[in-house]
């Protein structure tokens, strides 16, 4: 899953996206309200934290123009304390739900779950991966290979998820770390290969191909 901060308190935008990160989400920060409309308006989040008192567009108004460009990405709306904005107003202008600041992260990533959960379900998709042998539960992040539940970091867990909920087609390097890490990666891009080596030890060996020149693809049970 992708997520997009839009913040610009940039010690608390860190924050939060270390924080998600580690959840096992690839998150992408923003400090300005028009960037976030041109980001959020890509299309290639699955939501977006958005504050309201925003340099260059309010985030009323980034809400209000991407529902009125017909997009549905879920909206968690950050309000301020002070009552000066109204949380009714953001949530009629188009947001899914709202945190007053200060909030407690824990709430925080339980809002960020609960709406990814919504989306999921309200598309008529299931939370659960069946393929062959191996289930992978996406809203409770567990993994069974058989009877047998595997323990994976966050980062395998996203890795894995990449390419169970496309199984049998071939998922190229540079979609995983899209996905996964964030825009802003500069790294290693065989960092993906190293993902895929542990999951292939923690799971089976031949459950994930490689093929050459193209990316990964999850196997059926051999």
């Amino acid at each position: 899953m992708r997520l997009l901060i839009v913040e610009d308190e940039k010690r608390l935008a860190v924050s939060l996206a270390k924080g998600l990160t580690a959840e096992g989400y690839a998150v992408d920060v923003v400090h300005d309200g028009r960037e976030g409309l041109h980001r959020a308006g890509e299309g290639t989040y699955d939501l977006v934290i958005l504050d309201i008192m925003l340099p260059g567009l309010n985030g009323y108004r980034v809400c209000a123009a991407l529902r009125a460009a017909g997009h549905d990405v879920p909206i968690l709306m950050l309000t301020a304390k002070d009552g000066e904005y109204d949380e009714a107003e953001g949530l009629d202008t188009g947001a899914d739900d709202y945190l007053t600041k200060p909030f407690s992260y824990v709430v925080l990533v339980a809002r960020v779950k609960a709406l990814l959960r919504r989306r999921t379900q309200g598309a008529g998709a299931s939370p659960v991966h069946v393929h062959g042998d191996l289930k992978v539960d996406t809203a409770a992040r567990r993994v069974f290979l058989g009877e047998r539940e595997v323990t994976l970091t966050a980062k395998e867990f996203a890795v894995l998820e990449e390419l169970v909920v496309r199984a049998g087609q071939v998922v190229s390097k540079a979609e995983i770390l899209e996905h996964v890490w964030d825009f802003a990666y500069d790294g290693d891009p065989n960092i993906v290969e190293v993902y895929v080596s542990a999951l292939r030890r923690k799971l089976r060996a031949g459950l994930i191909r490689t093929v050459r020149g193209a990316g990964y693809r999850l196997e059926g049970e051999r």
